[in-house]
Formats: C-alpha cells, sequence, structure tokens
C-alpha cells in the first residue's frame, strides 16, 4: 500500500473529510487530494503529524514493513508469477523493483523474487540476460543477511549456482561457507567445484564419501523402518525391508556379512531354525572378510581408519557372536537344534 493509499484509508476510518485534514495539518484541500491520489508525497516534517491526526505510527504511514506474512508473499509471488506470463521481463523486473521498494527489509521475498527473476531470465531466453546480474545478485546478497536460517541457506544456494553457471567457480566455492559442515549438499556441490577445477581425485573422494555416508544412513533407515513393521506384527512388511537391506549392501558392495546380516533377528523372531542357523554360519565365515568393503573400486580414494585393534572386528568379533549366539534368550529356541549346535562348537 502506497503513503497515499495509507493516508486515505486512515482517514476515512476516523470519518475525517480531506477539507477536515487539511485545516488540522494547515495545508491546502487539494494537496491531500494530490496524496491520496499518489501525485505527489508529503513534506517530509508532515509525516510525524500525519500519523499522529490518523493515529497511527509512521511505520504504517510509509508502508514499512520488516517482515510480510506467509500469506502476504505468498499473494506478491502469484502476483508475479501472472506478470511473468502475461507481460515482458522487462516489464516484470520493474514490478518487481518497486516492489522490492516497498519491501526493503523482508529477505524472504527478496530472495524469492531474486530467484524468479534468475530462473525467467533462462527460460524466456531474454537478450542482454547480464544487464540484470547485479541486481538479481544483490538481492542474493541481501538475503544472506537474514536471521532466517532457511533464508540464508537459501540465498548462498542460489548464489552458488549462479556463479557455477557463469563458470565463476572460485566465486562460487566462497558460498559454500553457508552450508552447514554436517550439511552433505556442501561436499556434493564441493565435488562439483572439485570437478569443474581440474581437481579429479578430490572430487572422487568427496563423491566416495558421500556414498558411504549414505548408505550408512539408508542402511539405519531400513532398519527403523524394520523394527516398525515388527512392532505392528506386519511380517511380511518386515521380510520386505530386510530384503531392501540385503539390495543395499549389494549395490554398495559391503560385502557378504552385511548382505545378510538382516535376516537372523527376523529368522530368530519366527523361529525359523533352519534360516537361523544358515545365517549364523554365513556370517561367522564371513567376518574375517568384513573390511572386504575397503578393497572395493566404489571407495577407491576413501582412506579408511585402520581398525585392527577395534574390538568388533575380526576374530574378535567372531567371538562376541558367539557370545551372542549362546547366550542371548532370541536364540534359546536353537539349543535342541543339532546343527546349530555344531556351528557353535566349531567356532
Amino acid at each position: 500500500m502506497q503513503i497515499g493509499e495509507t493516508i486515505r484509508k486512515y482517514r476515512k476510518e476516523r470519518n475525517m473529510t480531506q477539507e477536515e485534514m487539511a485545516k488540522r495539518l494547515g495545508v491546502t484541500p487539494p494537496a491531500v487530494n494530490k496524496w491520496e491520489n499518489g501525485n505527489s508525497y508529503p513534506d517530509i516534517l508532515l509525516l510525524a503529524p500525519i500519523a499522529r491526526l490518523l493515529d497511527i505510527s509512521v511505520d504504517t504511514l510509509l508502508s514499512f514493513k520488516e517482515e510480510l506474512t506467509a500469506e502476504e508473499i505468498k499473494q506478491i509471488i502469484a502476483e508475479v508469477d501472472s506478470r511473468f506470463q502475461n507481460s515482458t521481463y522487462e516489464e516484470t523486473f520493474d514490478f518487481i523493483k518497486k516492489t522490492l521498494e516497498r519491501y526493503p527489509n523482508c529477505e524472504q521475498l527478496t530472495w524469492q523474487l531474486a530467484l524468479m527473476l534468475d530462473a525467467h531470465r533462462l527460460l524466456k531466453e531474454v537478450q542482454d540476460t547480464d544487464k540484470y546480474d547485479l541486481f538479481i545478485t544483490e538481492c542474493y546478497t541481501r538475503a544472506l543477511e537474514s536471521k532466517n536460517e532457511d533464508v540464508r541457506y537459501s540465498a548462498a544456494e542460489s548464489l552458488y549456482n549462479l556463479y557455477l553457471r557463469k563458470e565463476q567457480y572460485e566465486e562460487a566455492e566462497k558460498y559454500l561457507e553457508y552450508f552447514s559442515k554436517q550439511n552433505p549438499e556442501r561436499k556434493r556441490r564441493q565435488a562439483v567445484i572439485y570437478g569443474k577445477t581440474g581437481r579429479k581425485q578430490e572430487a572422487y573422494k568427496a563423491y566416495e564419501e558421500l556414498l558411504f555416508a549414505d548408505y550408512q544412513i539408508l542402511s539405519a533407515v531400513f532398519n527403523s523402518l524394520y523394527m516398525l513393521a515388527l512392532q505392528e506384527e506386519d511380517m511380511e512388511k518386515a521380510h520386505y525391508y530386510v530384503g531392501k537391506q540385503e539390495a543395499l549392501a549389494r549395490l554398495f558392495e559391503m560385502g557378504e556379512y552385511y548382505e545378510i546380516m538382516g535376516r537372523l533377528e527376523l529368522a530368530a523372531v519366527e523361529k525359523d531354525e533352519a534360516t537361523v542357523a544358515d545365517t549364523a554360519e554365513k556370517m561367522l565365515s564371513s567376518i574375517q572378510g568384513i573390511r572386504n568393503f575397503t578393497e572395493s573400486p566404489l571407495y577407491g580414494h576413501v582412506v579408511f581408519k585402520n581398525t585392527e585393534s577395534d574390538l568388533f572386528t575380526g576374530d574378535k568379533m567372531k567371538q562376541n557372536l558367539i557370545k551372542m549366539f549362546k547366550e542371548d534368550e532370541a536364540f534359546r529356541f536353537m539349543n535342541d537344534n543339532a546343527r546349530w549346535r555344531e556351528i557353535l562348537e566349531e567356532n
């Protein structure tokens, strides 16, 4: 809302005529009429008296809002989208500039409108597209100062993509600092920069580390889904998730141990003696190769820590497994199984 519209709105709410307002302020009625029609603006010295007369703040009078509501932003975005469809890029650009002049401190809106300008100049194959760079980058940079973490992240992402597209890789790399170090997207985007700037080995390493981390996360997710299925006593779904875990381990070349380990607990829950015995035997025989994934070409550039002294690898882990098989109540039903006893005795 422009200042003239604000004056008209609050003047009418107080049942005040233009003549009455003019008299109270010491100006002419035509002056008030020009304000309200947007043909001129009040003198700066009159802003405070006008605000007091209308019983509003100067910020309200100037239509200043630090933040817009989500619904207000949505309405502005819809209006801009409509203009992109029905007007020229240049006309929509001018509308966006004027809109942001009205809401200079709304970083969410600033980022979103800049993103729309950035995207549509590519979609519409706008001529002389570089002349809009300064305005768009200034908007993104302004959004970087937002108190809202999501807005800062989005602005950094937009600047990264803009400079990547322009093949200004050093500039693009700067904005990765705005990504959390725990965010895998930071590493993936860094890997892209490595690849684009000839640092191939670093790119391989970053991508492979992401793969290994993703396996661990996805495996944990499937295990959690499996546990939920058990709680619901949905055995069909439990088998489905165990199958997915096996396929996942196979895809990520984790080795036989990781491929079959999910079957053991499910077989024990179902009191499936043959599957328990078969799985346990395979786990015990494959445990010495539990770190074979470190030799897979899929992780050829990853430096894995030496875990020779780790209690959960090699012989130590085998001993722990046998102890679990012997003492865990989940396997008590196997005590009378001849093959089971033979497996434990041989190991």
